[in-house]
């Protein structure tokens, strides 16, 4: 993997970049689809790259446990089995562990936990965590950290700063592949000294890539923008930069402004199986009756296949019926509009004007809630 800094913004931290991987060249700043168990829901490769992406996630706690990494290794990795030909990036199930899993017990060796699935134990060590993503076969793998759950007093904080550098250094001493890039995961919860030293300590050891861990996990967005406003200074300019598991659109505009890289959430994919459809002006819950009629595409600036075909009537029926295909046709709106809006926020950036392009979709934004909070006034829902 290889990633070129191309370009700075004058008047925020926004950078234009280039991420190369054996798969693929992936423009940075970028949005990567989530594919927990292999594929985004309801969507084929072909989808994904007709939409614009050459870089998605796919989740190493999930897969270990189904269909199993050894099982996807018979196969010859990730891109094989589920054919996906662009580039992937395997978290390390770290945050997964920590959220879903049941009865876990942490200790510097690593965490045994019982699967949310069906309660059996497991137990995951930096070392393990390395062998199941170089058996799934990512480009981009991640160390296996600690994410401490917020709210979180000091000492707790500080001792998952303490593991997650422990860890890392495990998970580098591991590497028995040379064809992955393996990213560090600083983590300090709302703690501003405890991020800049985890930052300083995993920049020490030298990793491909870097991302910020323990964020959107409850916290306020002024506290996110203040942790990435002391962290990403301490990142090195000539590597890659991945803010974990972020996705809401005003939040990638904010990430990018403090010199963000990288981005993956499940949001536009889960939002459109739950009819919450995304406009440069807000979003549009489709199932509500007063789109029953509604003859409009769901926004009428957007180039998507779905909006230059159907209406919000149509969707608002598949919705209620519960029809597979509108999750589907819900979902493209969702990933065309947030690779749409990457691309523009690059345009701009190269352009110099994505300091007047972010105030730009803020009162857009402002503007539609408003007008959200008249309709619903007025009884038009």
């Amino acid at each position: 993997m290889q990633y070129q800094l191309r370009q700075r913004d004058r008047q925020t931290k926004a950078r234009l970049g280039r991420l190369s991987t054996v798969r693929a060249v992936i423009e940075t700043p970028a949005f990567m689809p989530v594919g927990s168990l292999g594929p985004v829901k309801g969507l084929e490769p072909d989808d994904l790259h007709a939409l614009g992406f050459r870089l998605m996630l796919n989740n190493a706690y999930h897969l270990s446990l189904r269909p199993g990494h050894k099982v996807v290794a018979e196969f010859g990795g990730l891109h094989t089995f589920t054919g996906w030909p662009g580039a992937i990036l395997t978290d390390s199930g770290g945050f997964q562990i920590f959220s879903l899993a049941k009865l876990r017990t942490v200790s510097d060796e690593g965490v045994t936990f019982q699967s949310h699935i069906d309660g059996s134990s497991h137990f995951i060590s930096p070392e393990t965590a390395i062998e199941i993503q170089e058996a799934l076969g990512a480009d981009i793998i991640m160390a296996f950290d600690e994410c401490v759950a917020l709210p979180a007093d000091r000492a707790a904080v500080h001792e998952g700063v303490r593991r997650t550098t422990l860890w890392a250094d495990r998970c580098q001493a591991s590497r028995r592949r040379t064809d992955q890039a393996l990213f560090g995961i600083v983590q300090g919860g709302l703690e501003p000294d405890l991020r800049v030293m985890s930052a300083r300590q995993l920049v020490a050891m030298g990793f491909e890539g870097y991302a910020v861990g323990g964020l959107s996990v409850g916290e306020s967005k002024t506290d996110m923008a203040r942790m990435l406003e002391v962290t990403v200074p301490e990142l090195p300019d000539d590597k890659p930069r991945y803010l974990m598991g972020v996705g809401l659109p005003e939040d990638l505009i904010e990430g990018v402004a403090r010199g963000i890289d990288l981005f993956d959430c499940v949001v536009p994919s889960r939002h459109g199986r739950t009819g919450s459809l995304f406009t440069a002006a807000g979003r549009i819950v489709i199932k509500q009756a007063q789109y029953r009629r509604d003859e409009r595409p769901i926004d009428a600036a957007c180039a998507c296949p779905v909006c230059k075909r159907f209406s919000r009537a149509y969707l608002h029926h598949l919705y209620n019926v519960k029809e597979m295909l509108g999750s589907r046709l819900n979902t493209m709106h969702n990933l065309w509009f947030f690779a749409d809006l990457m691309q523009r926020v690059r345009g701009a950036i190269e352009q110099g004007t994505f300091a007047e392009f972010r105030d730009e979709f803020h009162r857009m934004r402002m503007a539609g809630e408003e007008a959200d909070e008249h309709d619903q006034r007025a009884g038009t829902e």
